[in-house]
């Protein structure tokens, strides 16, 4: 049997379940992981249920290589949450699940703003 444990908690959660980027780094940064192809086939691929890099690699029919880049670009960006699966043979092993709902980009007389929307737990 085994069951994931998430392993760090990479947003900055606030009460309403979402983070808002101001700055035009955090905005620009958050809009590259997402111009990423395989970023977002990543992203795709993690909202049912977690995966391994194994499975990721398979699903995305990408080289490990750039899975393992694009799964550490995402979990440093918040997008992806690293957990482990814990199996009854020792042999835990990392999984990733998709760790927003969704994002919203505004641009108003008041500036640009980009809203991370967490998915629910």
């Amino acid at each position: 049997m085994s069951y994931a444990v998430p392993s760090t908690q990479n947003r900055r959660p606030d009460t309403a379940g979402e983070e808002v980027l101001h700055t035009e780094s955090e905005i620009t940064d958050l809009l590259a992981v997402l111009d990423d192809p395989d970023c977002r086939a990543v992203l795709e691929v993690t909202g049912e249920q977690p995966l391994s890099a194994k499975d990721i690699v398979e699903r995305c029919d990408i080289p490990s290589s750039t899975a393992y880049r694009k799964i550490d670009r995402l979990v440093d960006a918040g997008l992806l949450q690293e957990g482990i699966r814990i199996r009854s043979s020792g042999k835990h092993a990392s999984e990733y699940r998709r760790s927003v709902d969704h994002v919203e980009l505004s641009i108003d007389d008041d500036g640009t703003e980009a809203r991370v929307v967490a998915r629910d737990q």
